[in-house]
C-alpha cells in the first residue's frame, strides 16, 4: 500500500481528537469514510472533519473499494465480529482497545489474522508515546539496577474527570464493555508491562462491587509473576474519595525507582537520595504515534507495534484479575 486509506467503524468521543485526526495526519494516511448506526451522527462526523463519505452499515464500509484498512472503534461488544468481517474481507485491522470482552474472544480474532493471511494491531498505542519509549529506554539500559518490583496505584470517584462521559454509559456495563471502568483503562496500565518487562508466568486477583453505583465491577487487586521473576502488583478502586484521587505506578529497582503517571505526562528518576522529575508532553492526537507505526506495519515497512498476541495476554490478565469463584 502506498496509501492507507482508512475507514473508521465507530466514529465516537474516542475518534474525535485522541485518534480521528492522527489518520488524517500521519503520512501517506488519509479517511475514506466513517460509519456509525445513527445516520445523523455519522453524517455530521464526516462534514466537521472533511471525510467524503459516510455509513450506517458497517459491511457497507468494509467492502468500499476505496478503503484497504480499517480501525475499528466500537464499544468492546463489536470488536470480534467487525474485526473478523474486515480481516475476511482482506482488509488489515487496527482494534481499539480493550481488543474485546474477554481471552476467548481474542483469540478468536488472531485465529482469524492467521485465517484470511490479512494483519491485526491492537490500539496499546502508549506503547508509541515519548514518555513511555523514554521510561522504556531508562530501564533497558539498568538505570536503576536489577527490577525488584512494581507497584500500581490508581484510585478514582465515582465522578471521575479521567472517565470519558457517554450518554448510554456503556463503559460500566459488562455485556458492552467486558467489565467496568477497570476493563477501560488497565488495558493501557498492563499493556506497558508487558512491553517493559515481557512475558508473564502467572496472574491472579480479586474484583468486586462495593459501591454499588452501576453493574460492573468498582474494585479490583492483581498480582502477575514475569517470566524474569519481577513480581508486579496493583490496585484498581473507582469509589475512592475525591481527595484519594491517585494515578501512580513505582518500578522499583537495586540501585532506585522511577515513577510516572500513566495517564499523565511526566516520570521521575529516585537515586541515590535524589529525585530528578521530566516532564514528557504527550501530542496532540495522542493516538497519532501509533497509527505512523500501523501505517509502516500495513504498508509492509516496518515491524507490528502491538500484535493479536499481546492484545491476547492483556485479556488473559484482565480475565484473571476479575475471575469470580
Amino acid at each position: 500500500m502506498e496509501t492507507i486509506n482508512w475507514g473508521i467503524i465507530g466514529c465516537g468521543d474516542v475518534t474525535e481528537v485522541k485518534s480521528g485526526p492522527g489518520f488524517s495526519k500521519a503520512p501517506n494516511s488519509k479517511i475514506i469514510a466513517v460509519m456509525r448506526r445513527d445516520a445523523a451522527k455519522a453524517e455530521d462526523y464526516a462534514k466537521r472533519h472533511n471525510v467524503a463519505k459516510w455509513y450506517t452499515d458497517a459491511n457497507d464500509l468494509i467492502n468500499d473499494p476505496e478503503i484497504n484498512a480499517i480501525y475499528v472503534a466500537t464499544p468492546p461488544l463489536n470488536h470480534e465480529e467487525y474485526t473478523i468481517a474486515a480481516l475476511k474481507a482482506g482488509k488489515p485491522v487496527y482494534v481499539e482497545k480493550p481488543m474485546t470482552l474477554n481471552a476467548a474472544s481474542a483469540i478468536r480474532m488472531a485465529e482469524a489474522e492467521k485465517k484470511y493471511q490479512t494483519k491485526l494491531t491492537v490500539a496499546h498505542y502508549r506503547r508509541g508515546l515519548p514518555l513511555f519509549i523514554k521510561i522504556k529506554e531508562l530501564l533497558d539500559l539498568n538505570t536503576i539496577g536489577d527490577i525488584r518490583f512494581i507497584n500500581l496505584e490508581m484510585l478514582q470517584p465515582h465522578q471521575s474527570d479521567l472517565i470519558t462521559k457517554t450518554h448510554d454509559n456503556w463503559r460500566v456495563n459488562p455485556e458492552v464493555s467486558g467489565g467496568g471502568l477497570f476493563h477501560d483503562l488497565a488495558p493501557h496500565q498492563l499493556d506497558l508491562m508487558l512491553f517493559f518487562f515481557g512475558k508473564v508466568k502467572t496472574s491472579r486477583g480479586f474484583a468486586g462491587n462495593q459501591a454499588g453505583h452501576y453493574p460492573a465491577d468498582d474494585i479490583v487487586s492483581g498480582e502477575m509473576l514475569f517470566e524474569n521473576g519481577i513480581i508486579f502488583r496493583g490496585i484498581w478502586c473507582f469509589a475512592v474519595p475525591k481527595e484519594e484521587t491517585k494515578d501512580l505506578v513505582e518500578i522499583i529497582g537495586s540501585e532506585g525507582k522511577i515513577s510516572f503517571s500513566v495517564f499523565g505526562q511526566y516520570y521521575t528518576v529516585t537515586k541515590n537520595g535524589h529525585q530528578e522529575r521530566v516532564e514528557v508532553k504527550a501530542p496532540p492526537h495522542i493516538q497519532q504515534p501509533m497509527i505512523e507505526l500501523v501505517n509502516k506495519f500495513f504498508s509492509s515497512q516496518g515491524e507490528n507495534p502491538c500484535p493479536a498476541s499481546e492484545g491476547i495476554e492483556v485479556m488473559k490478565i484482565i480475565d484473571s484479575f476479575c475471575k469470580k469463584d
